[in-house]
């Protein structure tokens, strides 16, 4: 079943791409839920349409993300945690702490957008994905310490 894609999907695709699902994913899932429209010959046109007049958007939208990245570079973020002895944490490190702690050094960036590589379980040095623009995606490394 071929689909349209009216909204980003994880691990699926990005708004206007055309994407073939299973059939019961698309129509039980995707379709109710507004993410995506039939590929239907009409809804091809209307979508070739609108991606042709949104290109140049898209540019800047691009070099928006590029320029996030860049304020990014190789920055080091500091997460806190409570780490009992062997060095394990009480709880767990969210992509909220990692989209905060970006704030404070003055880059916004929505927490949904944000990814671990491997997910933190002890104080030490890990990675995370920013996925900011489909072509656009950076690693942003942050050290977990014990509070």
């Amino acid at each position: 079943m071929e689909v349209i894609l009216k909204d980003d999907v994880k691990n699926l695709g990005y708004k206007n791409d055309i994407v073939t699902v299973k059939p019961g994913y698309g129509r039980n899932y995707l379709l109710p839920q507004g993410l995506a429209v039939l590929a239907d010959k009409a809804n091809k046109k209307i979508v070739a349409e609108n991606v042709r007049q949104a290109a140049h958007k898209a540019e800047k939208i691009k070099t928006d993300a590029q320029n996030i990245a860049n304020q990014i570079g190789e920055a080091v973020l500091e997460i806190r945690a409570k780490v009992g002895e062997t060095g394990k944490i009480f709880g767990r490190v969210t992509t909220l702490q990692i989209a905060e702690a970006l704030k404070a050094k003055g880059i916004e960036v929505d927490r949904k957008r944000i990814s671990f590589d491997q997910e933190p379980s002890t104080a030490g040095e890990y990675t995370a994905t920013i996925n900011l623009h489909k072509e656009v995606k950076h690693q942003v490394r942050f050290n977990v310490v014990a509070e």
